[in-house]
């Protein structure tokens, strides 16, 4: 079962039973109980569940981060939450490890406190009670909460120690929400002591980000705190009417509007004549790299100051990137650029955009008919191949049990090509490998899947105790340390990785690591060489039929 089928089985077990339990649901989906881990962990991530001791429960009962005898936040928490957690989702994108945010305390940014788990070193400043609880729980962040009145709600509203304190700070990012909003008023709210606070909060701050759902569009209340011009950045849901986005496009105000499975990006006060649209089909949201293309593709756009941009999740499914694609189709963009795992799908694709007379940018898996952007595949593996062999020669004298491949069957022949480059380099430094001993397992893409290949695979080799492993990307990387740890053999493998990513790097900081290497692909880089590639072609400049990332190979400490 594709992890997205599993993980949509998993709610509606969930909201069938209301309580889940790891090990029962692991054997009902004939599945490792530690995917069924990772499946919680991701679905608690995107607001869908909560994680309980062995297993999960329905968000609704409580949430992990809240006092549940704190009944009036506990009732503005759950009004349409659905919108809420759509907005905070997208929005945490925007801080990085190390900044300096300021957080009002309001429900929606709530949602997105808890989306921030993952950072870290931050520091961050807050009237919402709640919201300093939750991300206190992280040690490497500083929390400052402002002094003053403490509401039922929990709330801090405008006191001696709020204004001085704020006085003193230069602040990165300030995200707040509010009770209303219109073009017009701005942001406002009901209440006039909570209005001078949020006031300033975001004098404080270099740059305001507002996270207002569509139902708050159209109301405008006693206090205003923010004008729209003060205001970087907008995010809202998919429920906004197309009438407040085609006014918010005449201001100089970024815009995104946040659905479940997709994002729209509008660009504000473009200086070029002609205005383009871009969709972006992603690989998974559940996939580190793919993220960071993502997120990269997204600062590009921006920086260009012409272009809105469409996203959506192809979810490393085949069926779902054809959905995703008619939907792009019905949205009429200039270009898109398509980012999916399933080489047989590709002809279909491509025959949808050919009957809509729409350019593609193939990333990383090659398209007939599109202009390919991505990894020189070959060249890639070949460095974690020659890198493998030397440490092997070094290491284990140039012996070798086993050599593992994690691959991904569904990529194709070019993706396919990295193994082989792999392969190739490591039979260079080390000379050639008889073919009984390469074992070749399906990573699925997905650490989890990669885990549960090579845990079954270790246990079938019991007195193996120089095992290599050379692997489609950094999840099948981790995947098979990951099953390695479990079973007490790390010491008997050797991994190198493809991608460098963020996840990835931080393994190879650790003295010692099994993962000795990686062969970067900088994915964060990819968003300005996309836009400028794109931006040629909707020119009618001619662009060869591949452009190829650089590449180098990172060793572990």
């Amino acid at each position: 079962m594709a992890t997205h089928k599993r993980r949509q089985t998993i709610l509606t077990l969930l909201r069938q039973s209301g309580t889940l339990d790891v090990d029962d649901v692991a054997a009902r989906l004939d599945v490792s109980p530690n995917t069924i881990r990772n499946d919680f962990n991701a679905l608690a991530a995107e607001g869908q569940l909560r994680r309980v001791r062995g297993g999960a429960a329905l968000l609704e009962d409580s949430h992990p981060d809240l006092d549940l005898n704190n009944r009036a936040f506990l009732g503005r928490y759950a009004v349409n939450q659905a919108a809420k957690l759509q907005v905070a989702r997208w929005a945490v994108d925007l801080v990085e490890d190390g900044d300096s945010i300021l957080l009002d305390a309001s429900s929606t940014v709530f949602y997105m406190a808890r989306f921030l788990a993952e950072h870290r070193d931050l520091t961050v400043v807050t009237n919402g009670v709640e919201v300093g609880r939750g991300l206190a729980a992280n040690p490497s962040n500083t929390v400052l909460l402002l002094g003053g009145v403490l509401r039922a709600d929990g709330m801090l509203v405008t006191g001696l120690y709020s204004d001085q304190l704020l006085q003193d700070l230069h602040i990165k990012l300030a995200f707040v929400s509010c009770a209303g909003f219109t073009p017009d008023a701005g942001l406002t709210e009901p209440d006039i002591r909570i209005a001078q606070l949020k006031s300033k909060m975001i004098a404080a701050a270099s740059t305001v980000v507002a996270l207002i759902d569509s139902t708050k569009f159209g109301k405008a209340y006693l206090a205003p705190f923010a004008r729209v011009d003060q205001v970087a950045h907008i995010f809202s849901d998919s429920g906004l009417a197309p009438t407040w986005i085609a006014q918010l496009q005449q201001t100089c105000v970024g815009l995104t509007v946040c659905a479940e499975n997709s994002v729209t990006a509008f660009t504000p006060c473009a200086q070029e004549a002609r205005h383009y649209v871009l969709g972006f089909a992603n690989l998974s949201e559940q996939v580190p790299f793919a993220v960071e293309v993502r997120r990269g593709l997204e600062r590009a756009v921006k920086e260009a100051g012409n272009l809105d941009l469409i996203v959506a999740d192809n979810q490393l499914d085949g069926d779902v990137a054809l959905a995703v694609a008619d939907r792009l189709i019905a949205a009429r963009p200039d270009l898109v650029i398509e980012y999916q795992i399933e080489e047989r799908q590709n002809a279909v694709l491509m025959e949808k955009f050919r009957r809509a007379s729409i350019p593609v940018i193939a990333v990383d898996i090659p398209m007939i008919g599109a202009t390919y952007f991505g990894a020189d595949n070959y060249r890639a593996g070949q460095m974690a191949g020659v890198a493998l062999g030397r440490w092997i020669q070094e290491q284990w004298g140039g012996s070798l049990d086993r050599l593992v491949a994690m691959e991904e069957p569904r990529a194709g022949a070019a993706p396919a090509s990295r193994i082989q480059g792999q392969l190739d380099g490591l039979e260079e430094v080390a000379g050639r490998l008889e073919p009984e001993r390469i074992i070749r397992l399906d990573c699925g893409n997905t650490c989890e899947m990669s885990e549960a290949a090579m845990a079954a695979t270790l246990a079938g080799l019991p007195q193996a105790r120089r095992i290599a492993v050379v692997a489609f990307n950094d999840d099948s990387a981790l995947g098979a340390l990951a099953a390695a740890r479990r079973l007490e053999r790390e010491q008997d493998v050797v991994i190198v990785g493809q991608g460098a990513d963020r996840s990835l790097r931080d393994e190879l900081g650790k003295p010692g690591s099994r993962i000795i290497g990686s062969t970067t692909y900088h994915p964060e880089q990819y968003g300005r060489q996309l836009i400028s590639l794109a931006l040629k072609i909707l020119r009618g400049e001619p662009v060869p039929p591949a452009v190829h990332i650089e590449h180098t190979f990172i060793f572990s400490k």
